[in-house]
Parts: C-alpha cells; sequence; structure tokens
C-alpha cells in the first residue's frame, strides 16, 4: 500500500483520563486486527505541538485518515467493536467526511509532519 492509501487511525487522548487508560489497550489489540491500517496513541497534553488549538470535549476522540484525506474527528464509545466497525465501514464510504473538515485537515497535516510519534507497537 502507497502513502497515498494508507488508513492512519489516530486516538486523541490525555494520561489523566482514566477512561484513556482503560482503552489504550483496546486500542492497541485493534492494531494488531488492522495490521493494514498506521495506528497512533497521540497524548493531545504531551504533544500540543501536533494537537494544536484543537478542542476536545470527549476523550478518546479519534481521527481517521486515508492517505491526505482525513476521514472522521471525533469522540467515539471507549469500546473496541464500536471502532472496528467503523474502520471497517469507512473503506466503504468514500463520501464520509468529518463534521469540521478545515480541522481534521489540519491536525492531519500536523500528525503527517510530526516524525515523533508514538506508533502502536503490534
Amino acid at each position: 500500500m502507497n502513502k497515498a492509501d494508507e488508513w492512519l487511525v489516530v486516538c486523541l487522548c490525555a494520561a489523566w483520563c482514566g477512561t484513556c487508560k482503560q482503552y489504550q489497550q483496546s486500542f492497541e489489540q485493534l492494531a494488531a486486527q488492522f495490521p493494514q491500517m498506521r495506528f497512533v496513541w497521540l497524548d493531545v497534553e504531551d504533544r500540543e505541538d501536533v494537537a494544536g488549538d484543537l478542542d476536545i470535549e470527549t476523550f478518546p476522540s479519534l481521527l481517521v485518515a486515508q492517505g491526505g484525506e482525513a476521514r472522521f474527528l471525533g469522540p467515539v464509545l471507549p469500546q473496541a467493536p464500536v471502532l472496528a466497525r467503523m474502520l471497517q465501514a469507512l473503506p466503504d464510504d468514500p463520501a464520509a467526511r468529518p463534521a469540521d473538515v478545515a480541522e481534521a485537515q489540519e491536525l492531519l497535516a500536523r500528525v503527517q509532519a510530526a516524525q515523533d510519534l508514538d506508533e502502536v507497537l503490534r
């Protein structure tokens, strides 16, 4: 798969968030379930340079992108089956777009520019 087609799944979290801590293991298991996608765990407070001015009201929130196109940005229920269903459905829904496309695209650009993000190990 070339970079233009690569799927990126970024979990936007915070170290102080108990829900995020509980969700991290499920997120790592999903990375193994979807080896064709790149999974990144991004602590929005440790990496303000990447998160920017993004206002996250609910943790965990996710950014999902294909190549240079953001396909989803928003909160998800912290349950692995919910994310798994979304990741299975998004490739078949070429019209899927985040509510705020500009914000999602700006975040995606910062994530892609950051070379030192913690990818979830599989």
